[in-house]
């Protein structure tokens, strides 16, 4: 093994690197341009930062100018999880919806449009697929954001995507590694654990990401979930059995032979924050195998990325990090960036036929209706759009609109709509929820929306006193529909993007194939 001379001016440079944080506002502080220039290689684009396309396409300009292999990296998965339509709703139904209609090459498709998409405005590393197996129904972070809960199925439909999405030149980051769908903690607050014995692992979360590196995935993301089979102590994002010693083993010697960029899941999440701080936490998962860390969902600021290119700094001068796994480090952020100069951007988005209706087309093919047994009347007049609404998890953020009101409403002018929560259940008593929404709702047809009702016992409880006093009552279940279907009409729609509302507005008013206005 080489032994590397200290040097500041590198080692500095390199720990900026590897790190890929974010920022507030529309157009790039002076300090992440300054930054740019001194080696920091990556940033990360929230909901806060985008406005329009256009702002967006101006922003990655304003960034690429200083260095024209930048990595824009966004969290944009579709459905549940968008970036791009933050405060509209996604064009694309997200996973779950994609695997209902298991078909592949419908998956390849809407990832590829939605790569195009990135790459016109200048975004070229996207922070997905996620390829957990949500075997686990009550997981409360990934859910509609899975593909499903077979095995083969999300694999299948992982490498759809990653081609999709490479395809239009922009970089797939399959997450969260090794597998965050048998979790009933959401790792944003606290460290989930996962006590599945190895082959278990093998036969279950493992198979979606042994098909994403086959695929040729340029990144894959890893989980802050602990997982003791494959070490008792640490959690994924920190651990060299995990990173080192399965994810990049040779696949001979039972690894999946990775590769590509490793890089973290936000943090300053709590499983990490909470216990090891995040400069601490930044230098045990480089140490670990990781090349890139991601920061800035929460913390945005020029502090944070001095703090952690010192805690590498520091750590590699006392002898805590190597300083050759931090160069290797950087050398792959590095390489991932030479791809995407010579793959990804504009340029990429123009050789690319727009498929602008795929999205919703996807959509309405995911639906699953089930009518009570007597025939349907659709909806003529005005309705009544009841949403039952549970704590949006971080992933998702509260600033993305769901449901199918504002649908239901361009197709039913008149149609009105309120939100009921567990504080009003808990504040009103479940029947005085129902009251009141009674009350509210008068002659017209009330339209129940719900999300994962099978979690959430205050609203399965006024979902059915709902349903006693008004048998006529639509039910839309834009989560994962595990509760047996109930209502005159039960629409499944597995996810709750702009997308999946129109569609199922549609079935609501009655509209056939063909008949979709607005189209």
């Amino acid at each position: 093994m080489t032994t590397l001379a200290h040097d500041s001016a590198t080692l500095t440079r390199d720990a900026l690197t590897v790190l890929q944080p974010g920022f507030t506002g529309t157009s790039a502080p002076d300090w992440v341009l300054r930054r740019l220039g001194e080696g920091l290689a990556s940033v990360g684009l929230f909901g806060r930062n985008i406005a329009t396309p256009e702002q967006l396409g101006a922003l990655t300009a304003q960034l690429r100018a200083e260095r024209d292999d930048v990595l824009v990296a966004i969290d944009e998965e579709g459905g549940d999880v968008t970036r791009l339509e933050v405060r509209a709703g996604s064009s694309f139904p997200g996973n779950l919806a994609l695997g209902a209609v298991d078909d592949p090459e419908l998956t390849r498709a809407v990832a590829r449009e939605l790569g195009r998409r990135l790459a016109e405005c200048g975004v070229n590393l996207n922070w997905a697929p996620s390829a957990d197996v949500n075997s686990n129904p009550d997981n409360p972070v990934i859910g509609v954001r899975s593909f499903g809960a077979e095995p083969g199925l999300v694999a299948r439909h992982t490498a759809a995507y990653i081609e999709g999405l490479q395809g239009a030149g922009v970089a797939a980051c399959t997450k969260h590694f090794p597998g965050h769908g048998d979790t009933a903690v959401d790792s944003h607050h606290a460290l989930p654990r996962i006590d599945a014995g190895l082959d278990t692992l093998t036969a279950r979360e493992l198979v979606p990401f042994r098909a994403a590196v086959a695929a040729g995935t340029k990144a894959v993301m890893s989980a802050h979930i602990l997982l003791p089979v494959l070490d008792p102590d640490l959690p994924a994002t920190l651990s060299p059995a995990a990173l080192h010693g399965l994810l990049r083993r040779p696949v001979a010697d039972g690894g999946l032979g990775f590769d590509g960029m490793i890089v973290t899941d936000g943090m300053e999440m709590r499983a990490i924050a909470d216990a090891y701080g995040i400069e601490r936490g930044s230098v045990l998962a480089i140490a670990a195998g990781a090349d890139a860390i991601c920061v800035g969902g929460g913390l945005a600021d020029e502090d944070t990325v001095l703090r952690l290119r010192d805690a590498l700094v520091t750590a590699v001068i006392e002898g805590r990090l190597a300083e050759e796994r931090l160069a290797e480090a950087a050398a792959r952020v590095r390489a991932l960036g030479e791809w995407t100069r010579r793959s990804g951007g504009p340029r990429a988005a123009h050789g690319i036929e727009p498929a602008a209706g795929v999205g919703l087309a996807a959509a309405r093919r995911a639906l699953r209706v089930t009518p009570a047994g007597t025939s349907y009347e659709p909806v003529t007049g005005p309705a009544y759009v009841a949403a039952f609404t549970p704590v949006a998890n971080i992933a998702v953020g509260e600033e993305t609109p769901w449901g199918v009101g504002a649908e239901l409403a361009r197709l039913r002018p008149g149609t009105g709509a309120a939100t009921y929560g567990r504080q009003d259940a808990d504040t009103l008593g479940v029947h005085g929820l129902i009251e009141n929404m009674l009350d509210t709702a008068g002659a017209r047809r009330i339209v129940a929306v719900v999300r994962d009702v099978h979690r959430h016992p205050w609203m399965a409880d006024a979902l059915d006193a709902l349903l006693t006093a008004r048998p006529e009552t639509v039910v839309v279940e834009m989560g994962v529909p595990q509760a047996p279907p109930a209502g005159a009409l039960h629409i499944a729609t597995h996810g709750a993007a702009r997308v999946c509302g129109r569609a199922a507005a549609e079935v609501i008013v009655g509209n056939g194939a063909g008949d979709h206005p607005g189209d």
